[in-house]
């Protein structure tokens, strides 16, 4: 194990308990309110399953990723290596998803009486659960396709065309028709999830822009101008969308990088890993600091003094 491996376990290791520690905290802050008093917002369900396909991308992509960086590249048989892909995989479209979700239901929440998407708030709310579950059951049923291209470093032929994820093998196949089916599937879903995404939160900027041009008298008297909960908790679903599409941004870059080229180093493979797992490990910090529920350290801080 040389000095390098022991960098790449380490930053995997620290990025795994921070991120971990981020999203039960999150998991605990919005399971909460349910088990007190049975109420549960609708964002903050769609906010929750966020939590868990973040939990799942950062255990299924960071444990193995610091276990081969400490030289246990041959520890996961070809069962576990396929689990552990199918999970990350699933997760990962699962978080795309619900990304997605939380920004179009509040585009649609935050909708003015007269545009024509404000017959939808009524049902928007009754629509939630079964996305949700749809979500999930096409993710784990889709990502089933990709397995067959996953093995275990030990049942690996050395094939210079499989690309070693340091944990597992990507299986080359000869087909090419079989080997680009699922990804065009699985990227079109991903575009899919982007155009809603980018569609929902233009129209966000453009209601919130709309709404403080109306109350620009606000700010002319004495009042303390005050952004409305709507207002503050679209701008938090914004501020989410942005850091998942710049995230989103690089890792696609560098996993595009890692299948074209015939002999990625292992910089660039860790890299991509490193990508995949940081809007989970980013996120709940991000909700975090938007969320006005729950208390900042700055703040406890002050009131103690």
């Amino acid at each position: 194990m040389t000095s390098q491996d022991v960098v790449i376990g380490m930053i995997f290791l620290s990025q795994t308990t921070v991120g971990l520690l981020g999203n039960f905290f999150l998991l605990y802050h919005y399971s909460f309110p349910y088990y007190t008093s049975c109420t549960l917002k609708f964002t903050d369900s769609i906010l929750l399953q966020l939590t868990v396909a973040n939990s799942l991308v950062i255990v299924s992509k960071g444990v193995p990723q610091t276990v081969a960086a400490f030289g246990m590249k041959h520890s996961l048989t070809d069962v576990e290596c396929k689990l552990v892909f199918y999970v990350h995989r699933v997760g990962r479209g699962v978080c795309i998803g619900t990304t997605c979700l939380l920004s179009v239901f509040q585009a649609i929440t935050i909708s003015p009486t007269g545009s024509r998407w404000a017959e939808l708030k009524p049902r928007a709310p009754q629509c939630i659960g079964p996305l949700s579950i749809l979500c999930w059951i096409l993710n784990m049923l889709v990502n089933t396709i990709l397995l067959q291209y996953v093995t275990g470093q030990q049942n690996s032929i050395n094939n210079t065309k499989d690309k070693d994820l340091g944990y597992c093998v990507i299986v080359h196949t000869h087909n090419s028709i079989l080997r680009f089916l699922p990804v065009m599937f699985l990227t079109s879903y991903d575009v899919l999830c982007l155009g809603l995404m980018t569609w929902a939160s233009g129209s966000m900027v453009c209601i919130l822009h709309r709404h403080k041009q109306q109350v620009q008298h606000i700010h002319r008297t004495n009042l303390s101008p005050r952004s409305s909960p709507e207002s503050r908790v679209t701008q938090s679903i914004l501020v989410l969308v942005s850091t998942f599409v710049s995230f989103y941004t690089l890792s696609f870059i560098c996993t595009l990088l890692v299948a074209i080229l015939p002999n990625p180093g292992l910089w660039l493979v860790s890299t991509s890993a490193l990508m995949d797992a940081c809007f989970p490990t980013v996120s709940p910090f991000v909700l975090m600091g938007r969320d006005p529920r729950i208390p900042k350290i700055h703040s406890a801080c002050c009131r103690r003094n």
